[in-house]
């Protein structure tokens, strides 16, 4: 199972990691909180990507474990190493007690109705999607809170930056699989650099995306980094200097191809990816991040304070859901002219002036 130790430091030493075979939580010795007397259970289930994935499931950990620590809420997590493991981690937690099951991830949008619908005394929510039927149309079920994020938004910024910055004039995007949290990202990307054209008067080139025909380059998973790495070679050969990977873990097969090829950049997602990949920090320009650990700290108060209702949390520039991380080691290579506009870009997108759409995005 991916990432034990970790999780379980991150927890304390009396948190529980469920392996992805679904052992029993209360044969396990499920976390008793940090004794501030809170006997509300909030309890997280990764898709494959795992804890570790220096992305969503991360993020989505992180905001777990703050509840724990700042609030003295008992947790419980579970790592799913396929889909397969989906429906009997949830059903663990509910075996657990578990007074708000998190799942993270688009993936889980089917099972979660399924096992909602199975189980109406407890409450859940789903990170990154709605509930969705078997045919893949959103639907409403009362006790499922969805938790998703206007990410189309703050990567719009990312293309004005990465068209605003590139000195080959191409830059690019790909996605681990053709979902709609993946895709809002890459329209948003797309438009960026549209917009930097159209002020600009320039002609810069994206690779991995078609907004109109809603096609471009995956790598079909969230696990093998050599694809994410063949895929970003491939784009250099093309003359791309800037890649941005909407990909989970596979990213990082981004970030090791541009360490090793002088002048070129990475567009992170979902984290600040100089907080989460210190090593590659040389070649991160900005992120675009999705504030998923702020949601789950969120929606976890209001359901122990017992205020869980199933209207959606979306995360925008406006209430700071998502936005665009620091320059960091590219601040000061980055023009204040740019930086301005980039600002300003932002504050239309907040005032409505400018509209950021995607086939993807939520309703807000």
């Amino acid at each position: 199972m991916k990432s034990l130790s970790r999780a379980a430091a991150l927890l304390g030493a009396g948190a529980l990691v469920l392996s992805a075979c679904g052992t029993p939580p209360e044969e396990s010795g499920a976390d008793s909180g940090s004794g501030k007397g809170s006997d509300f259970k909030a309890c997280m289930v990764s898709d494959s990507g795992g804890f570790d994935d220096k992305s969503f499931n991360e993020s989505g950990f992180n905001g777990l474990t703050t509840l724990k620590e700042d609030k003295g809420y008992k947790v419980q997590t579970a790592e799913s190493s396929s889909e397969a493991d989906f429906s009997p981690n949830l059903q663990n937690m509910v075996q657990g007690d578990c007074n708000l099951i998190y799942a993270v991830g688009f993936l889980f949008s089917q099972t979660i109705k399924t096992e909602a619908e199975a189980n109406p005394d407890t409450h859940y929510a789903i990170i990154d999607s709605t509930a969705q039927d078997a045919d893949g149309n959103p639907t409403e079920v009362e006790n499922v809170k969805p938790i998703t994020f206007d990410t189309a938004q703050a990567a719009y910024l990312a293309g004005y930056v990465a068209a605003g910055t590139t000195k080959t004039g191409t830059v690019a995007t790909y996605g681990g699989a053709k979902i709609p949290s993946v895709t809002i990202f890459m329209d948003g990307f797309a438009d960026g650099v549209a917009k930097y054209n159209e002020v600009h008067g320039t002609n810069v080139k994206l690779l991995g995306w078609n907004k109109d025909s809603q096609d471009g380059s995956f790598t079909g998973d969230f696990e093998d980094q050599t694809k994410g790495k063949a895929l970003t070679e491939g784009f250099i050969s093309q003359g791309a200097d800037i890649v941005m990977p909407v990909a989970g873990p596979v990213g990082a097969g981004t970030l090791a191809a541009a360490k090793e090829k002088d002048g070129v950049m990475v567009v992170w997602v979902d984290s600040d990816g100089v907080e989460t990949n210190p090593d590659a920090k040389d070649v991160i320009l900005t992120s675009v991040m999705k504030e998923i650990a702020a949601a789950v700290e969120t929606t976890g108060t209001e359901a122990a304070e017992g205020k869980f209702t199933n209207e959606p949390y979306v995360g925008t520039l406006e209430n700071g859901g998502v936005g665009l991380a620091p320059y960091h080691e590219f601040d000061s290579k980055i023009p204040a002219e740019l930086k301005k506009e980039v600002e300003d870009l932002q504050k239309q997108i907040v005032s409505g002036e400018i509209e950021v759409t995607s086939p993807a995005s939520p309703k807000h």
